[in-house]
């Protein structure tokens, strides 16, 4: 397979060789359901499909008051069930109007503000 094109102002002449095994598993990978794609081209607002958790990190860490990243972090992996659905939730918790996250000693500290 051979890519050409530019990034930027930088020509790109790409050759990919990939052996039968290889060919398999790209082809096994496409074959996978894909996510829908998102319209970029207006602004989306959408029912998003872990509102339960979401709504579910936001109390946790009303009631806590507040948590350190790391512990914070373990406890929405529990909740969400994987580690990068934790992740996830700790992202738009550090970005909610609702959640104030403060430099720590080891670790960003966040804050309930409700």
């Amino acid at each position: 397979m051979r890519i050409r094109g530019h990034i930027g102002e930088w020509p790109v002449d790409l050759t990919l060789e990939l052996d039968p095994a290889e060919w398999a598993m790209l082809a096994g990978r496409v074959a996978e359901p894909a996510e829908a794609p998102v319209n970029t081209a207006a602004p989306v607002v959408q029912a998003r499909g872990d509102d339960a958790q979401w709504l579910a990190a936001k109390e946790l860490l009303r009631k806590a008051g507040s948590l350190d990243g790391p512990a914070l972090l373990e406890q929405l992996e529990g909740l969400s069930g994987s580690t990068g659905a934790g992740k996830r939730l700790l992202v738009r918790l550090r970005h909610s109007s609702e959640v104030k996250v403060e430099s720590g000693a080891d670790a960003p500290v966040y804050h309930w503000v409700g």
